[in-house]
C-alpha cells in the first residue's frame, strides 16, 4: 500500500481514526486539509491536525478551497482523495485531478440520512439502526456501508463513537480496492433517499404535546457535547440533559410538573422524569408540583 499517494480532507472523530487507519495502512499521505477548531465548540474529537502534523505531513486549514488550493493539490498528484467528515463541499473540479478517485464517509446508510447532523436525525426520529458509508464523490454511488445497532440507551455521542469506529472499519476493508482501481460502484436506490438539514441550538426546544418517546428522543440526540434540549420557566431557560420516557394517562396539560423529587413532567402523551437538567442562567429556583414549563 506505501505506493498510494493521497491528500485528505478531514476533521472531528472520523476524520482522526480514518486518517489513523491510513497511516496504519502505510498509505502516502502527501497533505491533509482541516478546519481550525471554533472557540465556541465543545471539542470532544481528537485534533486531525495534531495526529498529521505528528508525523510530519503538512497541513493546510484554509476558510475555502480556492484556486490556491487547487494548485497545491493539482501539484501534490495524489492517486486519491479523502473527505472524511470535512464540513465545507469540495468542489467539482479538486474531484477530477485523481486518477482513481474521490471518496467521501457519510454518517448514514446511504441513501438515507443524507445531509447534515445524520446520526443526531437518525436518533431523534427513533431509528434503531445506522451506520457508515464509503462512497465515490460522483453522482449517487457508493463503495460498501457498514450497520450499526442505536440502542434505546444510546445518546448522539455513544452512536458516533460507533460510526467512527464503523468507518475506520469501512477504510480497511476497502483500501486496497482503492489503491488499485478496483472499488466498487453500487448506485443508490433514490426511491429511499432521505435528506436531513443542518440543526441549531435553538432546534433543542421541548414542545411539551409531544409524546414522551419523541421528547426523551429529541434529548438523547443533542445532550452533551451538544447544545442541549430545553424548555422555559418564568423567563429562564432550563436545558434538559438526562430524561426517561414513562407511560400514563395524565390529566394534567402538557408541561405541568407532576412531582418535584423525581422531577417528572406531563407530556401529551406520557410523562417525563428528568434525571438531569441546569438552568442556563445559573441555579434558579426549584420547580414544584403544578408549576407549568413552557415550549
Amino acid at each position: 500500500m506505501n505506493g498510494l499517494r493521497t491528500v485528505i480532507f478531514a476533521y472531528s472523530e472520523v476524520g482522526h481514526l480514518c486518517l489513523s487507519e491510513l497511516l496504519r495502512q502505510g498509505v502516502r499521505v502527501e497533505a491533509v486539509f482541516t478546519h481550525e477548531d471554533s472557540p465556541g465548540e465543545t471539542q470532544w474529537f481528537p485534533s486531525v491536525a495534531k495526529l498529521a502534523a505528528s508525523t510530519g505531513i503538512s497541513v493546510y486549514a484554509p476558510g475555502s478551497l480556492d484556486d490556491k488550493e487547487y494548485e497545491l493539490v493539482r501539484g501534490l498528484r495524489p492517486d486519491a482523495l479523502f473527505s472524511f467528515y470535512y464540513r465545507s463541499l469540495i468542489p467539482e473540479r479538486f474531484l477530477g485531478l485523481p486518477p482513481l478517485g474521490a471518496f467521501n464517509m457519510h454518517g448514514s446508510l446511504l441513501p438515507k440520512y443524507r445531509g447534515r447532523a445524520c446520526v443526531n436525525w437518525a436518533i431523534l426520529n427513533g431509528e434503531t439502526v445506522t451506520g457508515a458509508t464509503l462512497h465515490h464523490m460522483v453522482r449517487r454511488a457508493d463503495a460498501g456501508d457498514i450497520v450499526v445497532p442505536i440502542l434505546f440507551e444510546d445518546t448522539a455521542r455513544t452512536v458516533s463513537r460507533k460510526v467512527a469506529e464503523a468507518s475506520c472499519l469501512l477504510v480497511e476493508r476497502n483500501i486496497a480496492a482503492i489503491a488499485g482501481g478496483t472499488a466498487p460502484r453500487t448506485p443508490q436506490d433514490e426511491r429511499k433517499a432521505t435528506t436531513f438539514g443542518r440543526r441549531t441550538p435553538a432546534d433543542g426546544l421541548v414542545s411539551w404535546s409531544w409524546d414522551a418517546i419523541r421528547i426523551y428522543n429529541l434529548v438523547r440526540a443533542v445532550t452533551h457535547p451538544f447544545p442541549g434540549a430545553f424548555t422555559s420557566f418564568k423567563g429562564r431557560t432550563l436545558l434538559l440533559w438526562s430524561v426517561l420516557p414513562e407511560g400514563g394517562d395524565e390529566q394534567a396539560a402538557p408541561g405541568t410538573v407532576l412531582s418535584s423529587a423525581p422531577l417528572v413532567v406531563a407530556a401529551g402523551r406520557g410523562r417525563i422524569q428528568v434525571l438531569h437538567s441546569e438552568w442556563a442562567e445559573g441555579p434558579g429556583q426549584a420547580l414544584a408540583a403544578g408549576d407549568v414549563l413552557e415550549s
